[in-house]
C-alpha cells in the first residue's frame, strides 16, 4: 500500500519523524516525551498503513518500518501545509532546509538519523560488521560475483538489523571499487515491497546490487 504523507495527520507525520530521528524502537512514555501523544486512533491507523509497527506489552514499544522510513524522507522538501500555526511552519522550513543540505551532501536521513548509541560512539559506516554481512550474503545469493541481487532479497538475509543501519552500509559500500547499485530498468516488474527496499542516493531510489569478486 502506497501512502503519501498528505494522507496523515500533523500528529501521525511528527510521530513518523520522531521514530525515524531515533532510529529505534521507542516505548510509548518516552514517545510522548520526545513528540506527541499517539492515540489509539492514530496508533492502529498508522499499524494498518503498514508506517510503524506496535508491539504489545506495558508499554507499548514502536517502531518505524520501512515503508514508514520511505514516507517521513518525503517528508524533507515538502510544502507546508494549510492552516499550519507557527511552530508547524518553521518545522517544514527546517526540514527543506535539510533536504537542501541532504542533496548538496549526496546524504540520505539514514546516513544521519542513527541510534543513540551508535551516535554516540561515533561509529564509522560498516565498522559494525554490516558491510561484511552483506557482503557474505550477496555471496550466497548471487549467481556469480558481479551477478544482479535485489536489495529486497539482501535485506531478508539480515532482518535483525535496523534500516537505518543497512541503508548506511549500502551507500558505503556504493562508494567503494566494485560495487554497483542501479535501480530497476524495467519499473513495472518492482513490487510494492522492492519499492520499499530501495536505497535512496542523490534522488535515485536503487534497487539492485552487484558485488565483483
Amino acid at each position: 500500500m502506497s501512502v503519501s504523507p498528505d494522507e496523515l495527520t500533523g500528529t501521525e507525520q511528527a510521530v513518523l519523524l520522531v521514530l525515524m530521528a531515533e532510529s529505534r524502537p521507542v516505548a510509548n512514555p518516552e514517545l510522548e516525551r520526545l513528540g506527541p501523544k499517539l492515540d489509539k486512533p492514530a496508533r492502529d491507523r498508522l499499524n494498518r498503513l503498514g508506517l510503524i509497527e506496535t508491539t504489545a506489552g506495558r508499554p507499548l514499544v514502536h517502531e518505524l518500518t520501512d515503508a514508514g522510513w520511505a514516507v517521513a524522507r518525503e517528508l524533507f522538501g515538502a510544502d507546508t501545509p494549510p492552516r499550519s500555526l507557527g511552530q508547524g511552519r518553521a518545522l517544514y522550513t527546517l526540514l527543506r532546509a535539510l533536504r537542501r543540505y541532504f542533496d548538496h551532501a549526496d546524504l540520505v536521513p539514514a546516513e544521519v538519523f542513527l541510534p543513540p548509541d551508535e551516535a554516540a560512539a561515533g561509529v564509522p559506516d560498516g565498522a559494525d560488521g554490516t558491510e561484511d554481512r552483506l557482503r557474505a550474503a550477496y555471496t550466497r545469493l548471487a549467481a556469480r560475483p558481479g551477478g544482479w541481487v535485489s536489495l529486497l532479497r539482501l535485506r531478508e538475509e539480515v532482518p535483525d538489523v535496523a534500516r537505518a543501519t543497512v541503508d548506511a552500509a549500502l551507500i558505503s559500500l556504493y562508494q567503494q571499487p566494485g560495487v554497483s547499485l542501479i535501480p530497476e530498468e524495467n519499473q513495472k516488474v518492482l513490487t510494492p515491497a522492492d519499492r520499499t527496499a530501495a536505497v535512496t542516493i542523490g534522488d535515485q531510489h536503487k534497487h539492485l546490487i552487484a558485488i565483483e569478486s
